[in-house]
């Protein structure tokens, strides 16, 4: 994915880490998966996430949470 992921902006829902071009915050797709819903609800209910935002963030966390315990 060439763009950024995330985005943080005091403009966009007061600094609050959302996926970039929207509104949504991050911290709502992990409440989602945390709360046991799939990628695919969480995109149903913020249509204007994709799926490769989503991916795309997962992945990037994924390589930082292995990159810490090294």
């Amino acid at each position: 994915m060439e763009s950024k992921i995330i985005s943080a902006s005091p403009d966009v829902m007061g600094g609050t880490p959302v996926f970039a071009g929207t509104r949504v915050p991050i911290q709502t797709l992990l409440d989602y998966l945390e709360g046991g819903e799939s990628i695919d609800e969480f995109l149903e209910g913020f249509t204007t996430v994709k799926r490769e935002q989503v991916v795309a963030f997962l992945e990037e966390a994924k390589e930082l949470m292995i990159a810490s315990v090294k």
